[in-house]
């Protein structure tokens, strides 16, 4: 789920200024979402696993996880942060609620990417359209 963001150009928005910040302090940033758990299918992740953004009530992008990593809260509690690959890779929006935890994805469920599908056209329209025609059920 991506809470407060309205569009994938919006995320990768967000994501660049954050990286902007970290190289203006000389640091590297490394890209991350943190959790309260460790996953149990770690490596399963770790061989393939993505993040998937629910953004305005659709799947429409994913990021890879390139590793897992034992963190603290601010709150000083254990957590897990999965670093993430900075790509963002569009995908076929699917309709999701939004979410709170893990959902584990088979193969067969997850959206596939934009780039290896070849829908009439469904990358050249707004993504607004794009929306609209999903809810409608048109796509």
């Amino acid at each position: 789920m991506c809470v407060g963001v309205s569009e994938v150009a919006e995320l990768q928005s967000s994501q660049n200024r954050r990286a902007q910040i970290a190289k203006d302090k000389g640091i590297e940033l490394v890209l991350q979402h943190v959790t309260r758990n460790t996953p149990r299918r770690g490596d399963e992740i770790l061989h393939g696993g993505s993040l998937y953004w629910v953004i305005k009530g659709f799947v429409q992008v994913r990021q890879r996880i390139i590793a897992l990593e034992p963190v603290f809260r601010a709150d000083g509690k254990p957590a897990c942060a999965l670093v993430l690959d900075p790509e963002l890779v569009k995908t076929r929006l699917q309709p999701h609620r939004a979410f709170q935890g893990w959902r584990y994805l088979e193969v067969r469920d997850a959206p596939v990417d934009l780039a290896s599908h070849s829908s009439w056209g469904e990358h050249k329209l707004p993504p607004e359209l794009l929306l609209e025609l999903k809810g409608l059920g048109l796509l």
